[in-house]
This record gives C-alpha cells, sequence and structure tokens, in this order.
C-alpha cells in the first residue's frame, strides 16, 4: 500500500482488518482519535507487540546452570534440556561442556565425563541418565535401609508395663 501512496487513513483501515486474536483485542482498546497516522499505528503496534517476545539465550546462558545439592541428578538433566531447548543453534560441544561444569567436581559423572570428553551431546546424556538411574537407586536403597533400621517409635502396651506387675489381657 505504502507503493501505491494509499493515505494513512486507508492504511490504518486495512492494517487493522489483518489483526487477529490478542493483538485485535489491543487494538480494540486505543482510545477514540489517539492514533493520527499510519507510522504512529504502526511505532505503537510495535512497542506493544515487542513486549511479548521473549529474549533469545545465549549458548553462554547454559554455564550458568549448576545443579542443586537438593536436587537430582535426573532432574538437573530435564532442566537443563529445557534451556537448552530455548537455544536456537547451540553447538553441542558447548552445551557438553556446559552439562559437566554444571556437575559438582566430586561428582562421580564429572570425573567420567571429564576422562572422556570427547563424547557427543547424546552421548553425554546417555551416560548421564545410566547415572541418574544408579542415583535413584542408591537414594532408595539408602531409605529403605533407614526404615529398617529405626526402632518402632510406639512400644506396645506389654512392653511398656513389663515389670510393673500390671497384666493387660490381649
Amino acid at each position: 500500500m505504502i507503493l501505491h501512496k494509499a493515505d494513512d487513513a486507508l492504511m490504518c483501515k486495512v492494517f487493522v482488518m489483518t489483526l487477529r486474536g490478542a493483538a485485535q483485542d489491543w487494538f480494540h482498546t486505543l482510545p477514540s482519535g489517539s492514533i493520527s497516522s499510519f507510522k504512529e499505528l504502526a511505532y505503537a503496534f510495535a512497542k506493544e507487540r515487542t513486549s511479548y517476545r521473549t529474549i533469545k539465550k545465549n549458548p553462554d546462558h547454559l554455564f550458568n546452570l549448576r545443579k542443586k545439592s537438593d536436587e537430582s541428578l535426573q532432574d538437573y538433566i530435564k532442566r537443563f534440556k529445557a534451556e537448552k531447548a530455548n537455544i536456537v543453534g547451540c553447538d553441542d560441544w558447548i552445551a557438553s561442556s556446559a552439562f559437566k561444569k554444571g556437575l559438582p567436581a566430586e561428582h562421580d559423572l564429572y570425573r567420567e565425563l571429564t576422562i572422556a570428553p570427547s563424547q557427543t551431546l547424546a552421548e553425554v546424556f546417555t551416560t548421564a541418565e545410566r547415572y541418574a538411574l544408579w542415583d535413584d537407586d542408591r537414594i532408595a536403597a539408602k531409605k529403605s535401609t533407614k526404615q529398617e533400621e529405626q526402632p518402632d517409635p510406639v512400644p506396645s502396651n506389654r512392653a511398656s508395663h513389663k515389670g510393673k506387675g500390671i497384666a493387660i489381657p490381649l
């Protein structure tokens, strides 16, 4: 329309006809007479719509991720993969390095990834998921051992009255 030298009023009306959904709702919230040219409309629209854009993250962002001390390895893997998925064109070597860097240095997986550094990202995640299964098994084993070792918190009636000469029928 600009090439055909259409007037501002016509360009504004035609532009509004192209809007759908939230963009159209936004247009109808503009106060009557608040836009006096197509240039103003284009500026207001661009200003409104750019606030909805997500900021593109740089692959370096992955180096800020760290496995939390109370976080399972499986949860760290999921969180890392989700963050990586938001970065377009992230190099696998960078992602592999960042994933390893986010692990505590004393973690067995960190040691494994240091010993075999030339793995692809898929191989890193496969190795990490094997370690996560092992971690889950160790945690479950610790919990079951603790439950077996704990004494019964409620003593039976017979034991609590032993030696007091009181007979309690069962």
